[in-house]
């Protein structure tokens, strides 16, 4: 049997990874959508869309660790990068230019 490697196993999200992901969602708005995003080696980022248009995040160590976070969210609905999820997303000029760095 071929071992399992860390992307493949389902880690459950830890306390601190759920209440984040429960205050975004409480702070943006009462429902959110959530992309799952593989990163590699590192797991997955678990971008959040609040129903305001808030962007948020939660890494975690796997995808399935991100889809299992979903699931365990109430009011956060999975979700793709399709027309109806990024045109949800509103970029303010404060996050522009944190993302945009020094």
């Amino acid at each position: 049997m071929a071992e399992e490697t860390v992307a493949e196993k389902t880690i459950a999200p830890t306390d601190r990874q759920l209440a984040s992901a429960r205050a975004f969602v409480a702070a943006h708005g009462k429902s959110a959508k959530a992309v799952v995003e593989n990163i590699g080696r590192i797991g997955a980022r678990v971008v959040l869309v609040g129903a305001d248009g808030a962007l948020g995040d939660v890494v975690v160590p796997s995808p399935a660790t991100g889809d299992a976070l979903v699931e365990a969210v109430e009011s956060l609905e999975a979700a793709e990068w399709d027309p109806a999820t990024v045109n949800a997303v509103k970029i303010g000029s404060a996050h522009r230019r944190k993302m945009a760095g020094r």
